[in-house]
């Protein structure tokens, strides 16, 4: 950036100076310094060197662009100053440098364009090409993958360009990822056939495969061997998403290319996915399948997700494998997938698995969870020679664990077993890894389960929940009603309240707090407590959210959450997970609906109604123009089948929309909403402002951009407490005076008071921030995010993070005379 206008001024002569003198060899290290000074804008400051540079002498011209990109590919050049050689010579003519250079200079130019994710210059690789072909010269691998992706992503790409690429059928992908990297030195010793199977996946140029397509494929791999394709497929594309072996120059602008996908071998990709389709099924093709869809949907900043196409292409790979594993895959994506498209061609799959099974959607997504070779519930063991493999389910993860002959526990597998059965070790490895990813889509789509309706028959529900190995971890440590009658698992049986054995039933419901009496609710969590159960979500401390008097004034809109400030995009990525359509606020001349969750077995369709904030400058928008923050508004509730409302993205008051002479539709009176619902649906929006509030940060204490958030942060980090932060407030006052530091910890309002040697601390209980006494001055502590780390003793239920860091701050502020770390004790 400049600095200083009379630097600026005197490097800007310099420059001009050393053109006019035709210095090659000393207005490079100018024009670099200069780059730096005006960040590489050479459109604006930098105008005039431009047009001298392109006014100069042909020959002066051509050693200045070898000059650069000789510099370029030195070793010493670091990724801004190749960014600047790069961004100056897209404002040249170099195309005749090519051919009036030394040969070594082309090869520069060469290595130059082979670092660079699309060449704005498509004349140059032209030229570039054909004069190194003229001479019998082989094109460099690197060189013809910039060709291929130019041609695929300029969309004013030249004929000749075109012509090139299509000549160009060496290497059969493009080298400078993991995955290609590996099948090309691979198919160096394989045969025609190998090859012909490869170049067939780079034609994947549609949604699905043709019949034709699939014929050929089929052909192909027969040719090489089933077997060993999918062996060999697998293996190629178990390492899609590592990162690039050759890094590419990342622009100011736009995504970073070393975190993208090449996209002519994302075409490769899709085709592989397709092909490993057709191989016989193996467990481990729908694993690296699945890895791939989630890979391919990873989100990149500047562009989002990596790579959709290759995405829904290994989702239709899994829907054409007919195997368990598969279908277990696809059930575990459904509830992990939330790209539109994607989870489209989920939700599509999985219902056309169910109609040709004769079952629901629902029957066909429990009876999709496989048993993952556990023998009992959460339990399994495998007798290997002389040693026993043990997987054992704790809470949502499972641990291998090995006993020697004698029985006792070792750290790992011996080495007998890891010598003569390396294969079932492999798998052993891969089930454990299978069972967590599993675990987690199961625990989460119980969690949704409160809206569903759903209702069993005992002996259905016994064998797809109760007993069944893997999600009978999760629903043994859930609540459930049997006719009416609530139970819990404990002691290897169902039990009520009063822990007497329920021995059967007909009807059964996953249970919910809505309905029942405070003091049942309590005794229920009694229960839990004393039989030492960590629930997997909150169920028995759910809570509950009543009418208030301000809601029934209203009448028809809830402002329970209005004037909030949320970070978008972790808003819209946890709107997803819990069920709701969103679509990103753009800083364009556009309207969009508000967030919704349609609730189709109730016939009704709740949303949240939310804007952009800021004016759309500097630190209110992303480099791609979404807003980085939302302000958040009503709640209603319509009929599903009601026309949409919309406002527009910057704010705005919100419409609906009607056609064909349709009459608008009034919303439903709060009072009329069934109470489940509403309750469910006011948690989820007040999770989303627990979670998504800039009022959580604490390193928004100085109010963000411009200051402007400072009297929200305070009035949301210390002030009222919502109904979240009130259950944890109830579960605190029963947890601290079980800790070691609870003759130092006392729960008052709306703050955990902490005393320790130094000072006495309020924690709030809502945002987790912290006031240091005795002048209330706020103590910045952000938390590391761990999740592996080990909780401050009985929690019970898993997943309230902020409950687990004001426990972690209290430990250590009860404790402040031995805090080492140095941004902390700068406040103490």
């Amino acid at each position: 950036m400049i600095t200083s206008p009379s630097a600026y001024a005197r490097l800007v002569r310099d420059v001009l100076g050393r053109i006019a003198d035709e210095d090659a060899d000393g207005l490079v290290p100018d024009l670099l310094a200069l780059a730096d000074m005006i960040d590489d804008h050479w459109g604006f400051e930098g105008r005039k060197v431009v047009d001298a540079a392109r006014a100069a002498d042909a020959a002066f011209r051509a050693r200045l662009v070898h000059r650069l990109a000789g510099r370029c590919i030195a070793p010493e050049s670091g990724t801004a100053e190749r960014r600047s050689i790069v961004r100056f010579l897209a404002t040249l003519e170099t195309a005749a440098a090519a051919a009036t250079g030394p040969v070594d200079g082309r090869a520069a130019l060469i290595r130059l364009a082979s670092e660079q994710e699309v060449h704005h210059q498509p004349a140059e690789l032209v030229r570039l090409a054909a004069l190194q072909l003229a001479e019998g010269r082989e094109l460099p691998g690197a060189f013809v993958a910039v060709i291929r992706r130019t041609r695929l992503t300029l969309w004013h790409g030249s004929q000749e360009l075109g012509a090139l690429a299509d000549r160009l059928t060496d290497p059969l992908v493009n080298p400078g990822e993991a995955w290609a990297d590996q099948a090309l030195t691979e198919l160096d010793g394989l045969g025609e056939d190998w090859r012909r199977l490869v170049a067939h996946a780079t034609t994947a140029g549609s949604a699905r495969p043709s019949a034709k397509w699939e014929r050929t494929g089929r052909t192909l791999l027969d040719a090489v061997g089933a077997d060993d394709a999918g062996e060999r497929l697998r293996r190629w594309l178990r390492l899609v998403g590592r990162p690039r072996t050759r890094p590419l120059v990342a622009t100011h602008y736009g995504a970073n290319p070393d975190e993208t996908f090449d996209p002519y071998n994302a075409t490769a990709l899709r085709g592989l996915a397709w092909l490993l389709s057709l191989a016989p099924p193996h467990p481990d093709s729908a694993r690296a399948l699945g890895a791939l869809v989630e890979t391919s949907l990873k989100k990149v900043a500047g562009l989002g997700p990596r790579n959709p196409k290759v995405a829904n292409a290994g989702v239709v790979a899994l829907a054409r494998i007919h195997s368990e594993a598969a279908l277990a895959e696809l059930a575990r994506l459904v509830t992990r997938v939330t790209y539109k498209s994607t989870a489209r061609l989920l939700d599509k799959a999985l219902d056309d698995r169910a109609a040709a099974l004769g079952l629901t959607r629902e029957e066909t997504e429990e009876l999709a969870v496989p048993a993952y070779g556990l023998t009992g519930v959460g339990r399994a063991e495998h007798r290997l020679g002389d040693a026993t493999a043990l997987i054992e389910v704790h809470g949502t993860r499972a641990v291998l664990g090995w006993r020697n002959a004698a029985g006792r526990p070792v750290r790992s597998a011996p080495a007998a077993v890891r010598r003569d059965h390396a294969d079932e070790v492999k798998e052993l490895k891969a089930a454990v890894k299978d069972i967590d990813r599993m675990l987690t889509a199961q625990s989460e789509r119980l969690d949704r389960q409160f809206l569903a309706r759903r209702t069993w028959s005992y002996g259905t529900w016994r064998e797809r929940f109760l007993d069944h190995p893997l999600v009978g971890t999760l629903a043994r440590r859930l609540l459930w009603t049997v006719d009416g009658t609530t139970v819990g698992y404990a002691d290897g049986a169902l039990r009520t309240l009063t822990d007497d054995p329920l021995g059967g039933g007909r009807e059964v419901t996953l249970w919910h707090p809505v309905g029942h009496e405070p003091a049942e609710i309590v005794a229920w969590r009694d229960w839990l407590e004393r039989h030492g159960i960590t629930q997997p979500f909150k169920q028995a401390h759910r809570e509950v959210y009543l009418l208030t008097d301000a809601e029934r004034a209203t009448g028809t809109y809830s402002n329970r959450f209005a004037a909030h400030i949320l970070r978008q995009h972790q808003f819209h990525a946890l709107a997803a997970v819990r069920g709701w359509r969103n679509r990103l606020r753009l800083m364009v001349d556009d309207e969009a609906p508000p967030a919704v969750r349609e609730l189709p077995q109730w016939g009704l369709r709740a949303e949240y109604w939310i804007h952009g904030e800021g004016d759309g400058h500097g630190d209110d928008i992303t480099g791609s123009g979404s807003y980085l923050r939302l302000c958040t508004d009503q709640v209603r509730f319509y009929p599903i089948d009601a026309p949409e409302n919309s406002a527009h993205c910057c704010g705005g008051e919100y419409r609906m929309w009607l056609r064909d002479g349709a009459d608008p539709v009034e919303p439903l009176p709060l009072p009329a909403v069934p109470p489940l619902v509403l309750s469910e649906v006011l948690r989820d929006v007040d999770l989303f402002v627990g979670v998504a509030s800039v009022g959580n940060d604490p390193a928004w204490q100085d109010g963000g951009p411009e200051g402007r958030f400072r009297e929200y942060w305070t009035s949301y980090g210390f002030g009222e407490l919502s109904q979240g932060a009130e259950t944890r407030r109830a579960l605190l006052e029963r947890l601290i005076p079980r800790l070691a530091v609870a003759g130092r910890c006392t729960v008052e309002g709306r703050f955990l008071h902490v005393r320790g040697d130094l000072h006495t601390y309020k924690i709030h209980l809502g945002s987790g921030n912290i006031l240091r006494t005795p002048d209330d001055r706020y103590l910045c502590i952000v938390p590391k995010s761990d999740p592996a780390r080990p909780q401050a003793g009985y929690l019970p239920y898993e997943g309230d993070r902020t409950l687990a860091v004001i426990l972690s701050k209290a430990m250590m502020l009860a404790d402040d005379t031995h805090i080492t770390d140095p941004t902390i004790l700068s406040q103490l």
